[in-house]
């Protein structure tokens, strides 16, 4: 043991600290150290203890990873399953991350195409055995979020899919003529890409019998999968199907349709579901009393890490796309400008997503250019150049124009001047989407908190508070998964009687 950890020091002296990271994590991983033991103290500390340290290990990430927990203190564990992978979070119950890490979805095909469900399994329970073996045992609740509209027919008796999962940007245009003609004008269902219409457009063209059929949106489906409880979903995830938050049910016109018997079942977010599968369980080294609460979608989880908690303030994730999130007491949708509502408690989550964002930017600059370009900004100056900066044809945010062209010309000689408008340009469609809300009937924006890798542009958020007239300041915690995270903690601590 003693030779390991001088080996494991060495390693890091020569400068060579990913293999002092795959010894602890081999050892650690395979229980083969105690967390007590003062040896494994100290190669704790020197792997994951420092500072700002990222360690990498095959395809996981681990961030941090503290198992050196008191006696009987609980964590929350909360996954993020996102357009391109999916990440972990454990939290305790003061808010702190004791570990986390990432996955990237394995490309598994079948007929030249990705078997999506095999995939998100696979890296669910990936994900599972990546959490250090010493912290499972302190797991209480689990929860998940995935991306909104993802939506997954199955067999209500067998769990067999009846058909590939619809994706969360697949437009299904042949079914909105008919959700039209039953849903209130401009409601959010009235889109070719709502998880209705991929309903309805799966509903008209199979010609099973349909006798036993359930609806599952992605969270749902992956939840399932830990508790055994097949039709269960949350009222986040079902807004986009029809499901009303406001009155806690499908409504009259849904209930009337001869699809709506493959809905879900509804629960809060953050409700706990049931227990944690005790083949699971067993397997994984989980406690006997661990649940698994109900989830959310990626934008709601994403929200939530920012704890932003009073009216007024919101979040804007600058991802590859831009998406904008306002917590108001008053409930705006409009599907003529693609503004919907969640509800978060006895408030609303509203907001929109836009396709402008950091997708195109990387069609024009790669990472190092882009670091290197704003560092040469002055954000106090405004730009003359006014773009409208879009990967391809088509806007949702704040113009829902399906035919909205991309406007990135005149380019200047400067690249410096030409990355200056275009930040400054998504800046506008930022604000423009604000004020939208506004006009609609929201609570005014007051604050505004960035996440996503937008955030990290210390000139762009200059220029948005600028733009915004707001103060604009980076998020605490941007990761979606802390955000599950927290409401596997709402669904322990509502979870009072242990019965379910």
């Amino acid at each position: 043991m003693h030779k390991i950890f001088g080996f494991g020091l060495y390693m890091e002296k020569i400068g060579r600290p990913d293999f002092l990271c795959f010894f602890f994590l081999h050892y650690h991983m395979s229980g083969y150290y105690n967390s007590r033991n003062p040896i494994f103290k100290v190669l704790v500390y020197k792997v994951i203890g420092k500072p700002n340290q990222r360690m990498k290990a095959l395809q996981n990430n681990i961030v941090r990873a503290e198992v050196d927990l008191e006696v009987g203190k609980k964590l929350y564990l909360g996954m993020d399953f996102g357009t391109s992978g999916a990440r972990y979070a454990l939290i305790d119950k003061e808010g702190n991350v004791r570990a986390e890490g990432k996955r990237e979805y394995p490309l598994l095909m079948i007929e030249e195409t990705v078997d999506w469900l095999q995939s998100w399994k696979m890296t669910l329970f990936a994900l599972l055995k990546d959490i250090p073996v010493g912290l499972r045992s302190t797991v209480v609740s689990i929860s998940i979020d995935g991306t909104s509209a993802t939506t997954i027919i199955l067999d209500s008796k067998t769990g067999e899919s009846l058909c590939k999962p619809f994706l969360y940007n697949e437009s299904c245009a042949d079914a909105l003529p008919s959700v039209k003609s039953i849903a209130p004008a401009n409601h959010t269902v009235c889109s070719g890409s709502s998880t209705l219409c991929k309903l309805v457009s799966w509903w008209n063209s199979d010609n099973s019998t349909k006798e036993s059929t359930v609806l599952l949106h992605q969270a749902d489906w992956l939840l399932w999968l830990l508790h055994g409880k097949l039709g269960v979903s949350d009222y986040n995830n079902a807004l986009k199907v029809g499901y009303d938050p406001e009155i806690e049910f499908y409504p009259p016109w849904l209930l009337l349709q001869p699809y709506s018997r493959v809905l879900p079942s509804i629960q809060p977010p953050g409700t706990a579901i049931g227990a944690l599968k005790e083949s699971i369980r067993t397997e994984y080294g989980f406690p006997k009393d661990c649940i698994i609460c109900s989830g959310t979608t990626d934008s709601v989880a994403a929200f939530l890490a920012a704890r932003a908690s009073q009216p007024g303030k919101a979040v804007t994730s600058l991802g590859s796309t831009l998406a904008i999130k306002l917590l108001s007491t008053r409930r705006v949708e409009d599907a003529r400008f693609g503004v919907y509502s969640h509800r978060l408690d006895d408030k609303w989550l509203v907001g929109g997503a836009s396709n402008t964002g950091g997708a195109v930017l990387r069609q024009i600059f790669t990472d190092e250019q882009l670091e290197k370009l704003s560092e040469q900004i002055n954000p106090a100056e405004a730009s003359p150049f006014d773009y409208y900066p879009l990967q391809g044809v088509g806007e949702r945010f704040p113009v829902a124009d399906p035919k909205m062209e991309p406007r990135l010309h005149p380019r200047p000689a400067s690249d410096v001047e030409y990355l200056h408008g275009i930040l400054e340009s998504i800046a506008r469609i930022e604000a423009k989407g604000y004020s939208l809300l506004k006009d609609l009937g929201s609570t005014p924006v007051e604050e505004v908190f960035t996440a996503g890798g937008g955030s990290k542009n210390e000139k762009w958020i200059k220029i948005r508070e600028r733009v915004l007239g707001l103060p604009v300041s980076k998020a605490l915690q941007t990761e979606a998964a802390y955000g599950a995270a927290l409401l596997a903690m709402k669904g322990a601590s509502e979870h009072k009687d242990g019965s379910l």
